[in-house]
């Protein structure tokens, strides 16, 4: 067995964090040092370490995106909840470390959170779209769709609200915080879910950008284009194709685009100044319809084909117009109930899902408080505070507009004209610097925080190198080659045409995002983590469901098709993530829920109802140096059937004489050749004076409740000179998906466990006597667990089984050699013996590549042979196992016994025992008892076997009890080992316990 594993950083290999709450713990006085340490302070609960990370710098801060953190490394780091490492076997919580950045914290609530969240959430909706939404859905209609699009925003606030509030919100270069919206959410969900929703969140902002790009577009039309309203005649812009609008979004884009790569920071700290702008001008708006109360003809757009085209009249100089009336109780009862019609922008009928899709999807951004954490003054109190301000706030704004827009405009001119509430503004420049700070403030938003999170995914490499070039960035952090990306990206989506077109697509996968806030929010909640305290209380599992459940219908209701498509890429996402099976030093939500659920039915799986029906291996292989059981470890994990599979290893010694216990150093590096083997398996070590000590302390602990370990597994015992199996081994099941950079960590990792592991032995000496294996395998049975002795498995080649065009034979001989006259009878070691070979012949890579065979020893003077044949067939179909059943004349090895040795074994008295299958009545000893043969018998056995299954892959035998006298036992083994020598996987099986079931 290996022996004491000696770690060097065991642990430090990555960053160590300390959960510091929102205590202020500064570092060092001089904060322009590179490196740090921290000594923590083991009585707070961490471990006496040396805290290492590097302080970004600050001219990274200079660069600021719109509505998000200066420090560029912020969203996929918490989307992986994984930093990249090679060391991924730690499960220790992180260890965060807080530095005072107050010289970058100038945000207060209103600045940081309130007037990020409402400027995106007015954007187009407040000057463009208010009116369709009321002219198409009337004045209930657009209330029932604004209190449900309110009511899932809502849901999602209180859910970031919980999440925000449960630790630190910001981040210190290595030392990551919660930095961006989604970070929230993969947080919590893991690296496969959290890297696949920033993917979404990503397309989410792009389409976000595209769709406040055509509206400020729109909007410019109107005004600016021919028979605009400040152009005279048909003078102005042209709008005779869609690819003048196209090339309109460009240049529009455009801008965005330069801004975007040169002013983002100050654009960031300029929200406020615009939200204060869109609120005066909003103001303005509301003072109108009371000034105004006049009627007044409001003309038709061009743009607008339809109401053109059925105008009265044959005057092409007169254009069709909508009437103004002023606040109306008439005009208010007209515009009461619905009246879908066809949107003159995308000549589609519109129905109450689409007219929800247009208003949800200019209401967006309850994210951009989250964003902007890097910043605030106190994010704690902030994000909740001016979250939940800003979307009472809009939400009354929206109130009151489509109220008094509801009374003061006929439906004819809210249906035909987006543009009109500029026409019955006081003054008309008003509404368009409202309408251009509003949607363009938006779009300029999502580019950037779209750029920034697609920065963010490149540098996490959760997609390998694919992504590289948009981690370039400038000499102040702003990733220029990230911008023109998405950049690129929105100009795509721009063809796409009308604001309403783009609308659905947008919702959708807003909609899926907000859905997962809840879904993440729900998960720790179920997860009944004590470490889940968020201080903002005012949530529970109820609201994370009904937010959960809101945003899924609402994303069904509005484009199935687009739901159906944006659910498989993100589950083909989650797939392509977990097959890269990220390192994860902050935990997932994941195993949190797991853990709440296997407590829960472990407690449930009453042992006392256990029945054979249902019985399972549930298996302790015990190994003493994995380098050189390589094979068997991964035999006993075809052989496990869903059961238990647990390794064991029994390190000797006193834990007085250690400094700290070295079963849980050595644990994480077992835990990484599980992982690089692909085996299911769990790993237990223990500490004892000596093998056979640590061996009944394993087999009592392993396991828990109804899953305890029901059978054991050894090496076999002999002067062979065990291989380094590990280190010629080649993954069967290598992974597709590599990169570069991964197959290197890959092969560093494995190199890391062979050097953590001793070489096998290169002389005779072992770490147990002959003597002590024996006592082995008789404390397993006195334990009553099934045993089953494995010898030669460093020549199994599953492989080689697996290419060879012709099937190969597991074969079974289910006699006891060292008790021939037994050799008609079955009992529980026969059964057992067919239960773990059928087992075999069940699982993949063995199914469809061997053919299982039964062999019946009989002699030549036997008068009843066809008679024993045709009751094993019909007992192994009452079994339901498949096999061939291979009749063996075995005269020429009872010749070297005599007659008066079988003679005398027949004279002893019965023993006690059952018999399972009574293939001969007349004998009724006990099969399972070890009896001493001559050399010459147990030789002319092993020909018998060479000769029948030299071609097998794998060949089961009949293990006897172990005899008590210490005279016997090295006589035992040396019998055992001379039935078996020879070049062919055995396993010696006994068993103790009913494994098999005819009936129903």
């Amino acid at each position: 067995m290996a022996g004491n594993i000696q770690f060097e950083g065991e642990g430090s290999s990555h960053h160590s964090r300390l959960a510091m709450g929102d205590e202020r713990r500064p570092l060092l006085d001089n904060m322009s040092q590179r490196r740090r340490r921290v000594s923590i302070d083991p009585e707070a609960g961490g471990h006496s370490r040396d805290v290492q990370y590097f302080e970004k710098e600050a001219s990274k801060s200079t660069d600021n995106p719109a509505g998000m953190n200066p420090h560029v490394h912020l969203l996929t780091r918490s989307l992986s909840t994984a930093e990249i490492s090679s060391d991924h076997s730690t499960a220790e919580p992180p260890v965060r470390v807080q530095a005072a950045t107050s010289n970058t914290r100038i945000l207060g609530t209103f600045a940081g959170v309130f007037a990020p969240v409402a400027m995106s959430m007015f954007s187009t909706l407040l000057y463009l779209r208010s009116g369709f939404v009321v002219g198409q859905a009337g004045l209930l209609g657009s209330y029932s769709q604004l209190v449900l699009a309110y009511f899932i925003l809502m849901m999602t606030v209180l859910s970031i609200c919980a999440i925000s509030t449960n630790g630190a919100l910001e981040e210190d270069n290595d030392i990551m915080y919660l930095d961006h919206g989604s970070d929230m959410i993969s947080r919590a969900l893991g690296p496969e879910f959290g890297g696949s929703i920033g993917f979404l969140f990503f397309v989410a902002n792009i389409l976000s950008c595209a769709l406040y790009t055509t509206g400020f577009v729109e909007g410019f039309l109107e005004n600016f284009g021919k028979g605009g309203t400040f152009m005279s005649g048909d003078s102005g812009l042209s709008t005779n194709s869609d690819w003048w609008q196209y090339a309109y979004c460009t240049v529009a884009l455009f801008i965005c685009g330069l801004i975007c790569i040169v002013g983002g920071a100050m654009f960031a700290r300029t929200s406020a100044i615009i939200l204060l702008v869109v609120v005066f001008c909003t103001i303005t708006v509301i003072i109108s319809f009371f000034v105004k109360s006049h009627e007044i003809l409001v003309d038709i757009p061009k743009t607008n084909d339809i109401a053109w085209s059925l105008k009265n009249g044959t005057n092409d100089s007169v254009s069709p117009t909508g009437l103004y009336t002023g606040l109306s109780g008439k005009t208010f009862r007209d515009n009461i109930d619905s009246n879908f019609t066809v949107d003159y922008s995308t000549d589609t009928t519109m129905s109450y899902a689409t007219v929800f899709a247009i208003l949800f999807s200019s209401v967006t951004g309850i994210l951009n408080g989250a964003n902007m954490s890097g910043e605030l003054k106190d994010p704690s109190k902030s994000i909740p505070k001016g979250t939940v301000s800003a979307v009472f706030f809009t939400f009354c704004t929206y109130l009151v507009m489509m109220t008094l827009i509801a009374g003061s405009c006929s439906r004819y001119l809210l249906i035909n004209n987006y543009a009109f509430l500029q026409e019955i503004n006081v003054w008309d420049p008003f509404v368009v610097i409202g309408m251009f700070a509003a949607s363009i403030s938006a779009a300029l938003g999502n580019l950037i925080g779209a750029s920034r999170v697609l920065q963010a995914l490149g540098n996490d490499q959760l997609f390998w190198s694919i992504l590289k070039p948009a981690t370039i960035t400038t000499k102040g952090g702003n990733p220029i080659l990230s911008v023109v990306i998405s950049w690129f990206l929105v100009q795509l989506v721009l063809l796409v045409g009308s604001l309403n077109k783009i609308a659905p697509i947008t919702s959708v996968f807003f909609l899926l995002s907000y859905a997962s806030t809840n879904l993440a929010c729900l998960a720790l909640e179920l997860a009944s983590a004590p470490n889940f305290r968020p201080t903002f209380t005012y949530f529970s599992w109820h609201t994370c469901v009904l937010g959960l459940l809101g945003c899924m219908i609402m994303c069904f209701l509005i484009s199935a098709i687009y739901t159906s498509v944006a659910l498989v890429l993100m589950l083909l996402l989650v797939i392509l993530l977990h097959f890269r099976s990220l390192p994860t030093t902050w935990g997932s939500i994941s195993q949190a829920l797991i853990f709440h659920q296997v407590r829960k039915y472990l407690l449930m799986l009453d042992p006392g109802k256990s029945h054979v029906k249902y019985w399972r291996p549930q298996i302790l292989l015990m190994v003493s140096n994995p380098r050189q059981s390589c094979e068997l470890m991964d035999f006993c994990n075809d052989i496990k059937k869903s059961g238990l599979y647990v390794i064991g290893h029994v390190k000797t010694g006193s834990l007085e004489a250690c400094m700290s216990d070295p079963c849980l150093e050595a644990t994480p590096v077992w835990l990484k050749l599980i992982h690089q083997l692909r085996i299911k398996a769990f790993v237990e070590m223990t500490l004892a004076e000596s093998v056979p000590e640590g061996f009944q302390h394993l087999v009592r602990i392993s396991g828990l409740g109804g899953m305890k370990v029901n059978t054991v597994c050894f090496g076999f015992y002999d002067d062979s000179i065990p291989q380094d199996s590990l280190l010629k081994r080649k993954s069967r099941r290598q992974r597709r998906l590599f990169g570069a950079s991964e197959r290197r960590d890959q092969i560093r990792s494995q190199a890391n466990v062979l050097e953590t592991f001793d070489s096998p032995r290169t002389d005779p000496e072992k770490r147990v006597s002959q003597q002590e294996y024996v006592r082995l395998i008789l404390d397993a049975l006195k334990l009553q667990k099934n045993v089953f002795l494995c010898r030669n498995f460093q020549l199994l080649d599953k492989e080689a089984i697996i290419r060879q065009g012709n099937k190969s034979y597991i074969d079974v001989w289910p006699v006891n050699f060292f008790k021939p006259e037994t050799a008609s009878y079955f009992d529980k070691t026969c059964l057992f013996m067919l239960q773990l070979a059928c087992i075999l012949t069940m699982q993949n890579g063995w199914k469809s590549h061997t053919e299982l065979r039964v062999y019946l020893c009989v002699k030549s003077s036997s008068e009843n042979t066809d008679v024993k044949e045709k009751k094993l067939s019909t007992f192994l179909r009452q079994l339901r196992i498949q096999a061939k059943i291979k009749v063996v004349c075995w005269d020429s090895a009872l010749a070297h016994l005599g007659a008066k040795n079988l003679a005398g074994e027949k004279d002893s008295p019965p023993a006690p025992v059952e018999p399972m299958l009574d293939l001969d009545s007349e004998i009724g000893h006990s099969m399972s008892e070890y009896a001493m043969k001559p050399d010459s018998y147990l030789e002319a056995v092993k020909s018998l076997l060479q000769e029948h299954s030299s071609s097998a892959a794998v060949t089961f035998m009949y293990l006897p009890q172990p005899p008590q006298e210490v005279t016997e036992q090295k006589r035992y083994i040396e019998q055992l080992s001379r039935i078996s020598d020879w070049p062919q996987p055995t396993v010696f099986v006994h068993g103790l316990h009913p494994v098999t079931s005819t009936t129903l």
